[in-house]
């Protein structure tokens, strides 16, 4: 045979935006069982056609959804994988390299890795503020959970700043106030960490009275996002004694659920 017609695999790219709308869908059900199913099927199409692209961004939805479900082992096999394919890439210094360096960071902070975590968040950092490219919703992520891995940490001002920063990007992103509440909730904690309940708590109730008035805010979308933070929030709401406020939360996230939003 004439090496000139030698035969390789071709490309053949997964359908992203198609990927994460059926995601959107499973956990709008909370069916995290189809999630995975779905996301690992996804992930041997992408290998398959050769889509490292699709790879690693498919890998990053694995990422988040063990650090969801709270599978360690799972989420840090699956971050080896997504960093080691940005390596393979040479896509160091793109948006996609930071993207995955805030979802493998954001996954160890959650499994208690914060030192880990805040190495990968700084790595990503100067790409996403250099680049005109990048999205208020990414800014706003990586600020809110690198300020967590911060304040975990006992470095409670750099945390306060960078919350400073999510509330600024967030209220430029689409929906953005559901990200606000989060990081007032995240913020009130801070502040319990630093000044203790006492001391702190006219700025704590404060944050968790603005964090309500966020998630209550017209024109969000009551969809299985929504719904995901309303549980998110809740706990928060109910440890700082707003039990009507946290118990109104999660029935609204059972009413979204259980229409399958």
């Amino acid at each position: 045979m004439n090496d000139m017609f030698e035969s390789h695999p071709t490309l053949r790219p997964i359908p992203q935006q198609r990927v994460i709308a059926k995601m959107d869908e499973y956990m709008a059900r909370r069916d995290y069982a189809g999630a995975e199913r779905h996301l690992l099927y996804w992930l041997e199409e992408a290998r398959a056609g050769r889509d490292q692209r699709g790879m690693l961004m498919v890998l990053g939805e694995l990422v988040g959804h063990y650090r969801k479900t709270g599978e360690r082992d799972k989420a840090m096999a699956r971050a080896d994988e997504a960093l080691k394919l940005v390596d393979a890439m040479d896509f160091g210094g793109t948006i996609s390299a930071a993207t995955t360096f805030v979802n493998v960071a954001t996954m160890l902070s959650a499994f208690g890795e914060d030192a880990r975590a805040l190495a990968l968040f700084e790595r990503a950092r100067p790409i996403y503020e250099q680049s005109a490219a990048t999205r208020p919703e990414l800014l706003g992520g990586l600020y809110n959970n690198m300020a967590l891995a911060c304040a975990s940490m006992g470095r409670y001002d750099e945390a306060d700043a960078l919350y400073d920063r999510a509330m600024d990007a967030m209220a430029k992103a689409p929906n953005g106030a559901l990200e606000q509440a989060i990081t007032c909730l995240n913020r009130a904690n801070l502040v319990e960490a630093r000044d203790g309940m006492e001391a702190g708590e006219a700025a704590i109730f404060a944050l968790v009275e603005q964090a309500g008035d966020l998630l209550h805010g017209p024109g969000l979308p009551h969809d299985g996002y929504y719904a995901f933070v309303c549980e998110k929030c809740a706990p928060t709401f109910d440890y700082y004694g707003f039990f009507a406020d946290a118990a109104a939360l999660r029935e609204e996230a059972e009413r979204i659920y259980a229409k399958g939003t």
